[in-house]
């Protein structure tokens, strides 16, 4: 070695003794502390997609407030385009081209009058040589499946509107006044103009006034609808791209073409056709198709079923095969027929003179009574009055599931009025249905139930093979769950002969040929239900991850480990040989291909995986029907699967920690030859964004729980620290996740940490019956535990919760003083009186979430009344000594917001510390930019006073007399 190499060697080694020897936190005095600002900032990465031949892939990185900006990179890291104010990113299927929107800027958005707002447009960009070419207003794009040709439908033009009265009066006597009405006739809203380009030559075709449009899956053919002003050739016109040739499909003045629908694997279309009447309504339509050859009528609009319709406005999809169309039936309404005006006058108008003629009678009862607004609420309802205005529409416009058979052209009503079907079905046989109307009345306070049914796809024959289904999911794993990965509580087999289910605290199997069930999980050695349970609701399972070709055996989790039980009743295979059981490691199936129905014995299977004791996850593979386990990529990171290329072997998936953004990465098909391919947010290093850690602690139930600690930036050991606690229920499983880097209704990690606070993010485990108290046992001996660590400062607590956790940490300061202060958001905190509250969201009772849900108490208000006052925090809001922050928004449609003025008026009769903050027009969580950024701001300075000693506020100090505004 020579001398020069030795001298560096030496250097760097006498460099590092002293880098070492520095007092720690010295180094990272450079680093600042992360404002709101810088916050606003920080880009996410959304729309995230690899091109079909795995050489590309596109992202919009978005920031928090500000412009984003499309990015795209060559998978072998040589090439990067970067589009500003691009978004929603499509590549092309050959990967030459990506189509994106071009949105306004937030300059442009803001300083635009609200009803002129700008209108995004379109940018192409050829990744050849990055080459952009831009439209203006555009409103939808769409690749031809080959990525041969850019359709491109623009909006409407802002002064086609504009002409005067007294232009369009002047063009009417141009055209002559003995037009008929038929003649003067004009659609309110015509189609607007499709420009269709090939992108090899660059040459343009336009077509005026097409309302929808959509490309076949083999890149031959592109199908639009004309809606034209004065109706003139309106319908549904095919073009093939081969020759330019186009063909009237269906055609006619005043046509309604809608739910356009190819077969995935073929030239065959479905669409149903209406005719609008004068106001643009669509009418009873009829069921269309074309195979390749002539369109024929599956089903006119007036061979139906007495008292239904065709929709126009409909869902449609076809089976795998081909040969099965599923559609939708809606119940005739009065309004779907002729209105029956005749040309002389109109019962409307005959009746409007004859009440002009009667003599006023200030008495007349009928009258009166016509200004009448009342809602009758009767305890027989199946559904309660705000939950039935709630589904109104979409009962109106429900469409009830039927098929169209190919080979013998036969339709097939599935669903009716009390059978449900929904979806298309790839099975020849079977498809599921469920009924809800027998439990509806009884949702209000038992939640979601339904008898499920199979329904033969031939006849439309039902069977009954469940009754009182509730689900039964788990949601203690719920953080392995993500795109791919694999996990459901009833499936119907690829073939249609089974059904898996889970109930009753096992896995059973219906066997549609015999009509019998098995227990499929009964006398193991293993439970297949959630052991960490801890609801009122029955405990659930951990889902299915999949199904073995020709309906030979399923896939099922314990919470750790991936079996396969073969459905002719054979002994089950642990895929995993029980190694997640033995290391704490948890397993779920992740599917890289959609496409894949079932998998075939001897497959290759990808797992993600999740160590529930250190927090990390990775990827392993098994084999189907054989077992075993092989690691593939596995580190102290967070890893969630992004998408694989269609053609090529190549995955697309984001690693994070704590203190890494989610970046994107690609490898090959089993996670090796790994590249990080962006990195959007290289200021992080720029702050004190601090570490994290994973902290032990038994409860004061004697449960052993763990935490996230999030050290400050700029942290110096043996010093200690305020601490803010935020919590909900398992948080450890953070400790290797990213903190989102937005301005919301949550405590910005960061923003905390690099301004000298210690992050603590501790496991609840609640015990149904004492949700309050069980989750003071569980938080408080994990803060004290910081304390004995020295890393707390004991006098400079602060507790934050929102929704289920602001009642808690409404709760818990009734019951510790131990925090110096306290935020609760959106807090329920009389149980007695939210029992019987609505959920006006959703116009459902919040009575099913004491007895079944997540306020985990033991029974009705009567039957449990003990338990609803002692877990209220209002009854006991005369022993808070912590200074509170309620936040609501007074249009919340989860927690009733009077829950925030109960307690604050509470707090107020008490003289208490507490200040109630309403946000205006803002649900659960506040939407409004202003209105996350001043809630945060606020509670950074609430903290900052209680926690760091920092000057109050004004607006805590003195509160803000209301002024008008």
């Amino acid at each position: 070695m020579n001398r020069t190499r030795v001298r560096q060697i030496r250097h760097f080694a006498y460099l590092a003794l002293f880098l070492c020897l520095l007092p720690s936190g010295l180094l990272a005095q450079e680093r600042r502390t992360l404002t709101f600002a810088d916050l606003m900032k920080f880009r996410q990465v959304q729309n995230a997609s690899i091109s079909d031949d795995g050489g590309w892939i596109a992202f919009t990185a978005d920031p928090d407030r500000g412009d984003g900006e499309v990015i795209i990179h060559s998978t072998d890291g040589t090439t990067r385009y970067v589009v500003p104010l691009g978004a929603r990113p499509v590549i092309s299927a050959d990967g030459a081209w990506v189509a994106m929107r071009l949105e306004p800027s937030v300059e442009a958005m803001e300083k635009a009058k609200r009803n002129d707002r700008p209108q995004a447009g379109l940018s192409l960009l050829a990744t050849a040589d990055g080459t952009i070419t831009s439209w203006e207003a555009v409103q939808r794009f769409a690749f031809s499946a080959d990525g041969g040709w850019l359709a491109r439908l623009h909006f409407e033009p802002k002064d086609s509107d504009e002409d005067s009265d007294e232009e369009q009066e002047g063009e009417a006597e141009e055209e002559g006044e003995g037009e008929s009405e038929e003649e003067a006739r004009k659609r309110e809203k015509p189609g607007t103009l499709m420009v269709l380009r090939e992108l090899a030559t660059g040459q343009e075709i336009s077509v005026e006034h097409v309302r929808a449009f959509s490309f076949d899956d083999d890149g031959r053919y592109l199908v639009y609808v004309v809606a034209a002003p004065d109706g003139e050739g309106d319908g549904l016109y095919l073009r093939d791209l081969s020759n330019d040739a186009v063909r009237a499909l269906d055609v006619r003045s005043f046509a309604s073409i809608g739910s356009i629908a190819w077969w995935e694997d073929g030239s065959r279309l479905a669409w149903v056709s209406a005719d609008e009447d004068e106001d643009g309504e669509a009418g009873p339509g009829s069921l269309l198709v074309w195979a390749g050859n002539d369109v024929a009528t599956a089903i006119a609009a007036d061979d139906t079923p007495a008292g239904w319709m065709i929709p126009a406005d409909n869902w449609m999809g076809w089976s795998e095969d081909g040969q099965r169309l599923f559609f939708g039936f809606r119940p005739q309404r009065a309004d779907d027929e002729d209105d029956g005006e005749s040309e002389t006058e109109s019962e409307d108008e005959a009746d409007d003179s004859a009440e002009d003629e009667e003599p006023f009678d200030p008495y007349d009862f009928d009258t009166i009574l016509a200004e009448r607004g009342v809602d009758v609420w009767h305890t027989n309802d199946l559904l309660i009055i705000p939950n039935q205005k709630e589904v109104w529409e979409d009962e109106q416009e429900k469409r009830y599931t039927a098929v169209y058979h190919m080979r013998n052209g036969r339709v097939v009503q599935l669903a009716d009025s009390l059978v449900e079907v929904g979806g298309a079905v790839d099975n020849p046989r079977q498809a599921l249905g469920n009924a809800t109307a027998p439990y509806m009345r009884e949702r209000t306070w038992a939640g979601f139930a339904s008898d499920v049914y199979l329904v033969d796809l031939d006849d439309g024959s039902k069977t009954r093979i469940i009754e009182r289904y509730s689900g039964g999911g788990s949601l203690a794993t719920g953080w392995l769950r993500g795109r791919g990965v694999l996990a459901s509580s009833m499936s119907l087999s690829p073939e249609g002969r089974y059904v898996a289910y889970y109930m009753a605290d096992h896995w059973h199997i219906y066997d549609a040929e015999r009509g019998t069930t098995r227990n499929l999980t009964e006398g193991m050695d293993v439970p297949f239900y959630d052991v960490d349970h801890d609801y009122p609701s029955p405990r659930g399972g951990h889902g299915i991850g999949g199904w073995v070709e020709g309906d030979d055996a399923i896939l099922i989790y314990d919470k750790y480990d991936v079996w396969q039980f073969p459905t002719d009743g054979g002994e089950p295979t642990n895929l995993t040989g029980g190694a997640g059981r033995e290391e704490h490691r948890i397993f779920r199936v992740l599917r890289i291909d959609p496409d894949v129905d079932a998998f075939e014995n001897g497959d290759w299977v990808h797992l993600a995986s999740f160590h529930e004791l250190e927090k990390n996850f990775g990827y392993y593979r098994t084999r189907i029907g054989r077992g075993g386990l092989e690691a593939l990529l596995e580190a102290d990171k967070k890893f969630q699967f992004m998408g694989k290329a269609e053609d090529a072997d190549r995955l697309l998936f984001t690693r994070q920690d704590y203190d890494e953004f989610p970046d994107l990465w690609v490898s090959n098909l089993w996670f090796g030859d790994t590249r990080k391919l962006t990195d959007v947010n290289p200021q992080i290093s720029e702050f004190a964004w601090g570490t994290s850690e994973l902290v032990e602690w038994t409860s004061d139930d004697g449960v052993t729980l763990h935490g996230v600690v999030i050290k400050p930036g700029n942290y110096q050991p043996g010093q200690r620290y305020p601490v803010l606690t935020y919590f909900y229920r398992f948080f450890s499983q953070r400790l290797h996740e990213f903190n989102q880097p937005v301005v919301n209704h949550r405590p910005s990690f960061p923003v905390y940490a690099s301004d000298g606070y210690i992050v603590f993010l501790p496991d609840v485990r609640f015990e149904v019956g004492r949700p309050g108290l069980s989750s003071m046992k569980s938080v408080v001996p994990g803060v004290k535990k910081l304390v004995d660590m020295g890393l707390a400062d004991p006098n400079a607590l602060g507790l934050h919760g929102h929704s289920w956790s602001g009642y808690t940490t409404s709760y818990i300061v009734t019951q510790t003083d131990i925090f110096a202060a306290a935020v609760a958001g959106a807090p329920v905190t009389n149980m007695t009186s939210a029992y019987s509250g609505i959920r006006w969201g959703s116009g459902l009772a919040r009575q099913f979430q004491y007895e079944q849900g997540q306020s985990r108490l033991s029974g009705s208000l009567w039957e449990a009344t003990a338990d609803y006052i002692e877990n209220s925090p209002i009854f006991f809001a005369e022993y808070i000594e912590t200074p509170i922050v309620i936040m609501h928004g007074d249009v919340d449609g989860a927690v009733p917001w009077y829950q925030s003025i109960e307690f604050y008026l509470a707090l107020r009769r008490l003289n208490k510390q507490a200040v109630f903050l309403q946000y205006r027009d803002e649900p659960h969580h506040p939407q409004k930019y202003a209105n996350k950024l001043d809630y945060s701001i606020r509670m950074k300075e609430f903290f900052d006073h209680y926690l760091k000693g920092e000057p109050a506020p004004l607006w805590w100090s003195e509160g803000i007399p209301y002024n008008g505004n």
